[in-house]
């Protein structure tokens, strides 16, 4: 017998392994972030999911034996998100005199990522529940999935999306507002956390607090909006597409 792998089954059966790894991946990752000065391109979600995906392969540990640790994480989310509340309460001034030019930015973004995914998604040749699973991509992943499900999507998939879709808008909107010259945080925050969600409202959070608060607006009232509208948006769009 392998007495290293014999130790390593023993520790594979403890959710506390798991919630380990899972917190010691982020902080490395992390850590390298911070060596990189907050360089948008060095993701520490990224880089966390990629250690973690390569040591459940390696093991062939189950994602549900995985999840038994990485639970722990995934229940602090609410209380997490909830708390994004106190730093836009100090904001409420801010608010009242943009609330209409947020209001429209809003119904902009919420439609132009649910056709701009639809189409793209249409044009290379995606099956309907493919396309159905792009749909709610710009929303946070628990909200997205079941919508996903409700218009014929696979949630699974959209779940992949959404994570790729918070990487990528972490990573490349400081060069994208750089380049068409916006400057003020609000409206930067605001941006990312509409098409970024989670991972766009922690890199909004990175540049400075204004912004993180717009952006943690930006994800819930995102998130709303497309609940309302996808599910009679998105299979009408469908349909038109053949």
């Amino acid at each position: 017998m392998n007495p290293v792998a014999d130790v390593w089954v023993y520790l594979a059966a403890s959710p506390l392994l798991w919630l380990t790894l899972t917190l010691a991946a982020y902080i490395a990752a992390f850590a390298l972030y911070e060596r990189s000065r907050f360089n948008p391109l060095v993701n520490p979600v990224a880089i966390a999911v990629a250690a973690i995906v390569a040591i459940l392969a390696a093991t062939g540990t189950p994602y549900a034996t995985f999840f038994e640790g990485a639970q722990f994480v995934h229940f602090l989310l609410g209380p997490a998100t909830v708390a994004l509340a106190v730093p836009l309460f100090e904001r409420l001034h801010q608010l009242r005199r943009a609330w209409f030019a947020l209001a429209a930015g809003l119904a902009v973004g919420v439609v132009v990522a649910m056709v701009s995914a639809l189409l793209l998604a249409w044009l290379l040749g995606a099956s309907k529940a493919t396309i159905a699973s792009l749909a709610p991509k710009s929303v946070t992943t628990p909200v997205a999935m079941g919508i996903s499900e409700k218009i014929g999507g696979i949630p699974s998939l959209t779940a992949v999306i959404v994570v790729l879709t918070g990487i990528v808008a972490a990573a490349l909107g400081r060069f994208v507002f750089d380049a068409l010259g916006v400057k003020r945080l609000a409206v930067r925050g605001f941006a990312i956390g509409l098409a970024g969600h989670g991972q766009g409202v922690a890199r909004a959070f990175i540049v400075s607090e204004e912004a993180g608060a717009f952006a943690g607006l930006a994800m819930g009232l995102t998130a709303l909006a497309t609940a309302l509208v996808a599910p009679w948006l998105a299979p009408w769009l469908i349909a038109l597409l053949g």
